[in-house]
């Protein structure tokens, strides 16, 4: 059964930081795209940030960019989003999903599989 299970959210203060996890199983983990979305209340879901699992290559939005790093162990099926100097705005419910591409992507609706989400709230 293909699984994606988020966590590490939580409370933060403005200024801090919070690493996400997503754990992966039930797929060829390496031959995948890796991404984070999130969503908040009112808004369409964004993309984030997402990394090839096997090539390394990654992309971030603009928003996160110089803030946030994406990062994968592939012997542990794991994808990370390390997030620093969060902002009120980073505030939202975090997904982690997968999509069958060797090139990096946060075209949404292309994505295969997707967690459940963690929570992250940034306050001022």
């Amino acid at each position: 059964e293909v699984q994606l299970v988020e966590s590490g959210g939580g409370l933060v203060q403005a200024g801090g930081s919070l690493r996400l996890s997503c754990a992966a199983s039930g797929f060829t983990f390496d031959d995948y795209t890796i991404g984070w979305f999130r969503q908040v209340p009112g808004k369409e879901r964004e993309g984030v940030s997402c990394i090839s699992t096997r090539e390394g290559w990654l992309y971030l939005a603009d928003s996160v960019k110089g803030r946030f790093t994406i990062s994968s162990d592939n012997a542990k099926k794991m994808v990370y989003l390390q997030m620093n100097g969060l902002k009120p705005e980073d505030t939202a419910v975090y997904y982690c999903a997968a999509v069958y591409s060797p090139l990096p992507h946060l075209v949404e609706d292309e994505y295969e599989y997707w967690g459940q989400g963690t929570r992250v709230t940034v306050s001022s």
